[in-house]
C-alpha cells in the first residue's frame, strides 16, 4: 500500500494550494480519506475526512470555509484545496486512508498513512 502526496510549498498569506494524495495497492474506493497537519513542536491534526463515495465531508473548525476535501475513485487520488492561506496553517500536511465508510476524526483511527509534504505560509 503507498500513499504518496505533493503539492506542498512555499506560498503568502491568502494564497492558496492544492495537495494531491495518490494511493495504490487497495481499492481506492472501500476506504475513506483524511487529511492531518502536524506544525514542528505540535501534536498531528485533523484538518478533513471524506467518505468512500465523497459524498459526506467533515472539517476541522480551523479550516472550514477555507478549505475542501475531495476525491476522484476512478484516479485513486484524495485532493485538499486550500484557499486563504494563513501562517498558522504551515505543518506538514499528511494523507491517510480508513476502512470505514466516513473516516475517522482521530489519527488513531487510519490504517495507512502518507509520508506528508510540506507546506509554509509566510506573512
Amino acid at each position: 500500500v503507498q500513499l504518496q502526496a505533493s503539492g506542498g510549498g512555499l506560498v503568502q498569506a491568502g494564497g492558496s494550494l492544492r495537495l494531491s494524495c495518490a494511493t495504490s495497492g487497495l481499492t481506492f474506493g472501500n476506504y475513506a480519506m483524511g487529511w492531518f497537519r502536524q506544525a514542528p513542536g505540535k501534536e498531528r491534526e485533523f484538518v478533513a475526512r471524506i467518505s468512500r463515495s465523497g459524498g459526506s465531508t467533515d472539517y476541522a473548525d480551523s479550516v472550514k470555509g477555507r478549505f475542501t476535501i475531495s476525491r476522484d475513485n476512478s484516479k485513486n487520488t484524495v485532493y485538499l484545496q486550500m484557499n486563504s492561506l494563513k501562517p498558522e496553517d504551515t505543518a506538514v500536511y499528511y494523507c491517510a486512508e480508513d476502512r470505514s465508510v466516513y473516516g475517522s476524526l482521530s489519527y488513531g483511527g487510519y490504517d495507512y498513512w502518507g509520508q506528508g509534504t510540506l507546506v509554509t505560509v509566510s506573512s
